[in-house]
């Protein structure tokens, strides 16, 4: 019965996917993304979109539906397997159980800045490009999410100040992060961060200045700690296989160049928004704070432990990006 079910889901995706084409040569995809409209992640998406029609002549439309309003962020990559959506964005790193090489992007206090960050993706890129192709997934682009810091009520001068507190985490590195932090982790997805606040289920964050506006972090929190760094999660754009290859080729060709175009924008806008959110972070009464050299050298010690950790899991590739980023 499950089986009918899913088979029944797929065809509807891949006749919704097509539409009625008013030629031959129209296609028409529904598209999975899940942030809110306000995100710079999903006016990349809007950007990408655009240039698609723009590419295609108006040939080729993606009706993109935000805000988890098609699929769940956390059953994306699984929906795009199956085909009930031809096309979605997702979070890379909520896969880290699945295998480790997809947790990259959220190793803490090595790759921080936008050169960096893409060093360590260049090198990952291929591996993870490899486990998607094995579940029928292409690989079209990625973004990364803006530089992290740390939010909370009080102060922070040292790790000390983390001990007992509950964490709010959102992939096994920043679960792992917390716990050697001497902090308690606690699973909370974007949309349940203010509640979890509210209700006292965590106490502290470490996220992107874009989430903290997001989530209105000044209802519950007074401080922000830029790291100016830390990690840069990667988000990435993904497609179903067996859509893609149904697709005129010069259709593939639009998609391949509205996806650089789309990644290129992506990565300079994840540089800069940090300033204009910071701005929007202290215009609601909340405190920038730099951290203490003693907390950056604490910060850095664990980054290199959780390099190590990974690196062991992870063979050829874990060698190579601990030579590279590994120096203490």
């Amino acid at each position: 019965m499950k089986a009918l079910v899913k088979s029944a889901l797929a065809l509807t995706a891949l006749l919704t996917a097509f539409g009625q084409p008013a030629s031959a040569a129209r296609v028409t995809w529904n598209m999975a993304g899940p942030l809110p409209e306000s995100n710079f992640l999903t006016q990349n998406l809007r950007f990408f979109v655009k240039r698609v029609d723009e590419l295609s002549k108006g040939e080729f439309k993606i009706n993109l539906h935000v805000a988890n309003a098609l699929v769940k962020d956390q059953e994306t990559k699984q929906a795009v397997r199956a085909g009930q959506v031809p096309i979605a964005e997702m979070y890379i790193y909520v896969y880290g159980n699945e295998n480790p090489v997809f947790d990259a992007s959220t190793l803490p206090f090595i790759a921080g800045t936008g050169e960096k960050a893409f060093k360590l993706w260049t090198l990952t890129k291929p591996h993870v490009e490899s486990l998607l192709a094995r579940q029928h997934i292409k690989l079209l682009y990625t973004t990364p999410w803006p530089m992290q810091g740390f939010y909370t009520n009080k102060p922070i001068t040292s790790m000390d100040d983390f001990k007992g507190l509950k964490s709010r985490v959102y992939s096994t590195k920043t679960a792992r992060l917390a716990q050697l932090m001497g902090a308690e982790p606690v699973q909370v997805v974007m949309s349940e961060i203010a509640q979890a606040f509210a209700t006292g289920l965590v106490q502290t964050m470490y996220t992107s200045p874009q989430a903290g506006v997001q989530s209105q972090a000044w209802d519950f929190a007074k401080y922000y700690t830029f790291t100016s760094g830390g990690h840069r999660p990667m988000n990435a754009v993904i497609v179903n296989q067996r859509f893609y290859d149904q697709l005129p080729e010069e259709f593939k060709t639009v998609l391949r160049e509205a996806a650089l175009d789309a990644q290129t924008r992506g990565w300079l806008e994840s540089e800069t928004s940090s300033t204009e959110h910071i701005k929007e972070l202290k215009a609601h009464g909340m405190i920038i704070q730099d951290p203490s050299p003693e907390f950056m050298a604490q910060l850095r010690k664990i980054g290199i432990q959780m390099l190590e950790e990974w690196a062991a899991q992870t063979g050829e590739l874990g060698q190579t990006v601990l030579k590279e980023f590994g120096k203490k």
